[in-house]
């Protein structure tokens, strides 16, 4: 059985501040082929489709597509501000190795 992404408190909490439901847009995450290590993560801001899987917290949503979903399985959504920079990251349990940079990912 495939357990859904989850999505941590940090990453809700900052759509709040960039006031993605009140745009009506939720974070859509997806898996493309390509990228440096076979697929890459696609990460935005758009509205929700109908087959998307919704994960919801704090008012705001983050989709992930029915095709993107089973490379997700079990992952964790999360935000991260470094000194390099802030921005939205997954933790990916299926992922057997990620680039440097942790846009792209192997199986």
């Amino acid at each position: 059985m495939q357990l859904p992404p989850k999505v941590t408190d940090r990453a809700f909490e900052r759509l709040a501040e960039i006031g993605a439901s009140d745009q009506g847009q939720a974070l859509r995450i997806a898996v493309e082929g390509g990228g440096c290590s076979g697929f890459q993560y696609e990460i935005k801001l758009d509205a929700p489709a109908e087959d998307d899987l919704v994960l919801e917290g704090q008012g705001e949503k983050v989709v992930v597509d029915s095709i993107s979903l089973p490379f997700l399985a079990d992952a964790v959504i999360d935000f991260s501000e470094e000194l390099i920079g802030a921005r939205f990251v997954i933790e990916n349990p299926n992922a057997s190795s990620s680039c440097g940079c942790g846009t792209s990912f192997s199986m």
